[in-house]
């Protein structure tokens, strides 16, 4: 009986411990600001307060560092189980929800694309989020492999609403 208890309070505290682990730790990097701003469009740093949880979680913004993975992670499998195609519309986030969509914006140019958050990292300080080669590929990112960018999730239904924009 001594023993059921022991394995029964060892998997309590196995269940406790990994759900109390550290979550991501800030890179420190000066250039990444994450704001979360109402989701009727109010700019990062505006004074507009969220009214409810629910705007904070669907007006996430981050601006900063953008990088892009491919051919050496190709068919590799990512964080969801899912298999990686460089050419699909995916990227990596460290915190974010896998599944969350995201559009992202190229600062340098104005060209966005949404994105579906399938996988962890950047595994690189100061970068906010990892694009698929063909995300890249879709907000020029040309010979430069990072990008100043701005992220905003969003609702599935406005994924659908934004995909003209991605052209």
């Amino acid at each position: 009986m001594r023993s059921y208890i022991a394995r029964g309070l060892a998997t309590v505290l196995l269940i406790v411990g990994l759900g109390a682990a550290q979550g991501p730790t800030s890179s420190g990097s000066k250039d990444t600001q994450i704001v979360i701003s109402q989701q009727t469009g109010s700019e990062p740093g505006s004074s507009a307060k969220p009214q409810d949880n629910n705007s904070k979680k669907h007006g996430h913004t981050e601006v900063g560092t953008a990088s892009w993975y491919g051919e050496d992670f190709d068919g590799r499998e990512t964080a969801s189980g899912e298999t990686y195609d460089m050419y699909d519309m995916t990227a990596a986030h460290p915190s974010l929800p896998l599944g969350t969509w995201v559009k992202v914006t190229n600062l340098r140019n104005g060209r966005v694309v949404n994105v579906r958050i399938n996988d962890r990292g950047p595994i690189v300080p100061g970068r906010i989020i990892d694009l698929s080669y063909g995300a890249a590929q879709a907000l020029n990112f040309g010979e430069r492999g990072l990008q100043r960018v701005r992220l905003d999730v969003v609702r599935p239904r406005q994924v659908a609403m934004l995909e003209p924009l991605a052209n």
